[in-house]
């Protein structure tokens, strides 16, 4: 496959692609609309949901898992929850196939219709809270802090690797609460710790904020978001959390009995943030010579190169090098010594590059007789010699200062790509010629924001936390306005 990648400013729907495929992230599969991840691309999910599953424990969450299937009758208990999904769900119907005995193959046996349709799973609200019933029966069952690994599957009719296939790998959170305000702190808390993960490993600055009631997750009272920008100017939810009131304990029939034996229903939160992660990551850091990756959440952080002529220098290379891999990887770094005499230097260079890398070690037997080695960061393309000894902590320092350089070059682009306008002629200019999160004022109402959406196809991203109260006309209606919300065109 040729490693050549077309530039962002020539087509940045193919670079981004060039990228997932040419960067050993993933393929397309046999199924329409499905992908598979190869080792590199999951080697990165597993670095993103370890920290992340970490994180989570920290909090107080345990890990459970839920049946893929959900009966049909579940998804009816809550009104709003089966609207937002029903032209997504994938049905399964029959149980058995058979041969066709008029020669056609393998076809559905007609005597093995299942009594009950199910759903493969879109989310898991409906078969939790079902479950949830027989688990909680007094305050002292409370809180429930529940997460479970798992995939979903939405019937997507315009897809894109990672960004939207019809199934996708995610972790979803769902717990339950003696009260609304325990419900409310834990779905800020997960915001928070999402926010956390984005801006300090994967070094994505994001925008927290309450989605308006249209764009709300179906059957949630609230939906707080994280909200990030690519380097196109369009901007990536990253991750939920949802505020469900007592919804599904209604619903699902959930009640407990208080501190005053009172029955009552439970409070509920779900959050979620999946395998998208690992497109945003790639549009917010890399650049036209391949992946750009921050050094936290990096599956390899540095790559060591030989250069060497002959068996006999190669064998003396070896030994030195494996000790400069026990080195750093005594102090904590993911290192891949290529010792591969398949292909040359300069094609594993263009390789690790490709792959974003964030440090590559060249050395040769000349470097060794000076104690030296050469290095190259991949987010500034600079180069360095730096002395073997104090090499483990040269090279931490080095990935610390690639992990902030991240984070500060994406911010400083985010920050500039947030535009104040006042007037609808603004507006269109704005989304039309510079992108971004556009601050502007709206007059709350659902018409106005599908107006919006119709005519310029950018949403309300989002309503920020503690956002600024300001008097103000709506862009496009002229009635007023207590707040600015950020609009944006959005993956």
């Amino acid at each position: 496959m040729s490693k050549e990648i077309t530039a962002r400013s020539e087509d940045y729907s193919k670079w981004y692609n060039d990228l997932v495929l040419k960067g050993g992230l993933a393929d397309y599969s046999a199924v329409r609309g499905c992908m598979v991840i190869k080792p590199y691309g999951f080697a990165l999910w597993e670095a993103m949901r370890d920290v992340l599953d970490r994180k989570f424990k920290e909090t107080g969450h345990q890990n459970a898992y839920f049946p893929l299937f959900i009966p049909k009758s579940f998804l009816s208990k809550e009104a709003d929850h089966i609207e937002g999904f029903a032209k997504e769900c994938a049905v399964v119907t029959h149980y058995r196939l058979k041969n066709d005995p008029n020669g056609g193959g393998v076809v559905v046996d007609p005597e093995a219709k299942l009594e009950e349709e199910l759903i493969v799973r879109p989310t898991s609200e409906t078969i939790i809270w079902n479950t949830y019933k027989d688990w909680i029966q007094s305050y002292r069952d409370l809180p429930l802090l529940i997460n479970q690994w798992a995939n979903v599957v939405r019937w997507e009719m315009r897809t894109r690797l990672f960004l939207r296939t019809a199934e996708f790998l995610w972790q979803e959170g769902h717990t339950a609460h003696a009260t609304a305000d325990e419900a409310i702190a834990e779905t800020r808390q997960m915001l928070e710790v999402y926010a956390d993960f984005a801006e300090n490993y994967m070094a994505v600055p994001v925008v927290k904020g309450v989605k308006s009631p249209s764009e709300r997750f179906a059957g949630a009272v609230d939906t707080y978001c994280i909200e990030a920008l690519m380097q196109d100017g369009k901007a990536l939810q990253a991750g939920t959390s949802h505020f469900l009131g007592q919804n599904f304990a209604k619903a699902f029939d959930v009640q407990f009995s208080n501190k005053e034996n009172k029955l009552d229903y439970v409070w509920a939160t779900s959050w979620g943030v999946s395998t998208r992660l690992i497109g945003g990551l790639i549009m917010v850091h890399s650049d036209d010579q391949g992946l750009v990756l921050p050094p936290k959440i990096a599956p390899i952080q540095v790559v060591i190169v030989p250069i060497y002529k002959g068996a006999d220098q190669k064998a003396g290379l070896d030994e030195k090098v494996m000790e400069i891999v026990k080195t750093l990887r005594s102090a904590g770094i993911s290192v891949k010594y290529d010792d591969n005499d398949n292909n040359r230097p300069g094609w594993k260079f263009a390789e690790y590059e490709m792959k974003g890398v964030p440090v590559r070690i060249a050395v040769g037997a000349r470097d060794l007789e000076n104690q030296v080695v050469e290095v190259a960061r991949r987010d500034t393309k600079e180069k360095m010699t730096l002395p073997l000894e104090g090499l483990a902590g040269n090279i931490q320092n080095l990935l610390d200062q690639i992990q902030q350089n991240l984070y500060d070059k994406a911010k400083q682009y985010r920050d500039s790509h947030i535009t104040r306008v006042d007037t609808w002629e603004e507006f269109e200019k704005v989304l039309d010629e510079k992108g971004g999160f556009v601050s502007a004022h709206w007059d709350g109402t659902a018409e106005t924001e599908e107006q919006i959406k119709d005519r310029t196809k950018a949403t309300i991203r989002c309503i920020p936390l503690n956002n600024p109260q300001e008097e103000g006309k709506c862009i496009l209606t002229g009635k007023p306005s207590k707040e600015r919300v950020l609009f944006a065109r959005a993956y």
